[in-house]
C-alpha cells in the first residue's frame, strides 16, 4: 500500500506541474497586458513600467514561471515585500496575496460541497437501492423516471426557480449565504440549505441510476446465487454481497465529483452569489488575473488528483477483487 501510494503521488506532482506549466505559458499568449490592467485607466509609460517590475513581468516567461514554481515551496521576494510559502504571488487586480484570498474563499466551497455531497449520495444511494429492491414495480419506474428528470435539469434553471419560490415568493428559505460554522451553526446550515438541496438534486439522480444499475447487475452474479442457494434471506443477501460489489464504482464518481465541488462549483456558487473557489476562478479569468489564476487552478487540481488517489486506495478495502500492483 505504501509503495502504490508514493508511486501514485509522485505522479500526481507531475501531472500538477504539467497543468501549471501549460495554464502559465497559455497565459502568455493571450493578446492582454496584465500590467495595464493593474495601472488603471490614467496610466503613464512610467507607472507601466514599473509596475511591470514590481510584478515580475520584465523577465522572460520561463524565468517568470521558474520564480512562480519556487516561491510554492521556498516564498518569494517582490517590490511589495516578502510572500511567505506556499506563495503564488499578488494579484494583478487587487494587489492581495493570492494564498490569502483562497483561503478566505475556501470555507464557503467547502460547506457547499460538503453538505451537498453528504444530501445527493445518502439521498441518491438510497433511492437507487430501493428501486433495486422493488425492480419492476410501480416504485422502481416511478424513482427511475424521476431519476431521468432530475439528469436532465441543470443547476442554473433549478436554482433561479428554487431562489424565485422559496426565498421571494413564499419565503419559508433564507436567502443563500454563507456564515462561519463556529460564529452560528444554524444560520450557516440555513444560508447553505437552498445551494444543498439544488445541488444535490442533479447529482443524485446520476447516483440513484448508476446504484439501480450496479446493484441489479450484482444480483445476477454467481456469488449471490449461490449465497441464495445457502438458505440466506433476501436482506442479507442484498446488503452482504451485492451492495459490497456494487459500491465501488459509486466510489469512483463519488471521489470524482467531491474532488471538483472542492476545487469550485462555478455554475452553483454564481447561480447563489457565494463568493468561493469557483466564483474566484471565474473573476481571475475575466479580469486576466494570471496569480489568482494560476493558485485556483493549482487548488482544483490537486484536490481532483488527491481524491482520484484516495478512491484507488479505498478499493483494497472494499472489494477483494481488487488487487493493487
Amino acid at each position: 500500500m505504501f509503495r502504490f501510494l508514493a508511486r501514485r503521488s509522485l505522479g500526481a506532482i507531475v501531472i500538477l506541474i504539467l497543468i501549471s506549466a501549460i495554464t502559465f505559458f497559455l497565459f502568455f499568449a493571450l493578446p492582454a497586458e496584465p500590467a495595464r490592467l493593474a495601472c488603471g485607466k490614467n496610466c503613464d509609460p512610467t507607472s507601466l513600467a514599473m509596475i511591470n517590475k514590481n510584478l515580475g513581468l520584465d523577465q522572460p516567461v520561463p524565468v517568470q514561471y521558474w520564480k512562480f514554481m519556487v516561491g510554492i515551496f521556498a516564498g518569494r521576494d517582490f517590490a511589495v515585500g516578502h510572500c511567505d510559502a506556499p506563495c503564488f504571488g499578488y494579484s494583478f487586480v487587487s494587489q492581495e496575496p493570492v494564498w490569502g484570498t483562497i483561503v478566505d474563499r475556501f470555507p464557503t466551497t467547502l460547506s457547499l460541497a460538503l453538505g451537498g455531497a453528504a444530501v445527493f449520495l445518502v439521498c441518491g444511494i438510497g433511492i437507487g437501492m430501493i428501486a433495486a429492491w422493488r425492480r419492476g414495480t410501480w416504485i422502481d419506474k416511478f424513482f427511475s423516471s424521476l431519476s431521468l428528470l432530475g439528469a436532465s435539469m441543470q443547476i442554473y434553471f433549478v436554482g433561479v426557480l428554487a431562489l424565485a419560490w422559496f426565498v421571494s415568493g413564499l419565503g419559508i428559505m433564507d436567502q443563500p449565504a454563507y456564515y462561519p460554522f463556529t460564529d452560528n451553526p444554524a444560520k450557516w446550515f440555513s444560508g447553505m440549505l437552498l445551494p444543498w438541496v439544488v445541488l444535490s438534486l442533479i447529482f443524485m439522480a446520476n447516483y440513484s441510476r448508476m446504484t439501480r444499475s450496479q446493484m441489479v447487475e450484482q444480483l445476477q452474479e454467481d456469488h449471490v446465487r449461490t449465497a441464495r442457494a445457502k438458505g440466506l434471506s433476501s436482506r442479507t443477501v442484498f446488503f452482504r454481497y451485492a451492495w459490497r460489489g456494487a459500491i465501488a464504482p459509486i466510489i469512483t464518481i463519488f471521489g470524482i465529483d467531491l474532488g471538483s465541488l472542492l476545487g469550485g462549483a462555478m455554475v452553483t456558487e454564481y447561480t447563489f452569489t457565494l463568493h468561493g473557489i469557483g466564483r474566484l476562478a471565474v473573476e481571475s479569468v475575466q479580469l486576466t488575473d494570471l496569480p489568482m489564476l494560476m493558485g485556483v487552478m493549482l487548488v482544483s487540481s490537486a484536490a481532483i488528483v488527491v481524491f482520484n488517489i484516495l478512491v484507488d486506495a479505498a478499493y483494497a478495502f472494499i472489494d477483494p477483487r481488487v488487487r493493487l500492483a
